[in-house]
């Protein structure tokens, strides 16, 4: 039996914007090919922060020293699938930058919104985070 998520229902996802020191935000390259923004989905019951820890962890081998205390950008889009997803962002600090490349983090790299909105190789929701910077 397929399972039917009306449409006021989101995958919640939290994600972190990391600044490099001209501006630019970090993306993660996955296996697939496609630029991602740092983070993913939050479990139940989960705190938001928990979860970007958790997730950073997960996809890069990388430890946080810093997460906003409040969510700095809020927005929804549909995915890649087709699944309408909520990303709640926060500013985020790494303790560096030297990563374990796992399926979901093959590469990092520093874009502007400009550079985003060039490509054709981002997932939906960077695209989206582009244009509220643009």
């Amino acid at each position: 039996m397929a399972l039917t998520i009306p449409d006021c229902f989101y995958r919640i996802s939290v994600k972190a914007i990391i600044y490099n020191d001209t501006k630019r935000f970090m993306l993660v390259k996955e296996e697939n090919g496609l630029w991602e923004l740092p983070g993913g989905g939050l479990d139940f019951g989960e705190h938001p922060h928990e979860g970007l820890k958790r997730e950073i962890w997960e996809e890069m081998g990388l430890r946080t020293t810093y997460i906003a205390a409040q969510p700095n950008y809020f927005f929804t889009c549909i995915n890649h699938k087709g699944v309408h997803i909520s990303n709640v962002m926060y500013e985020t600090q790494l303790e560096n930058e030297q990563f374990t490349p796992t399926p979901e983090c093959i590469e990092i790299r520093y874009f502007s919104p400009e550079e985003v909105m060039e490509r054709d190789d981002m997932y939906p929701n960077v695209v989206a985070f582009a244009k509220l910077l643009h």
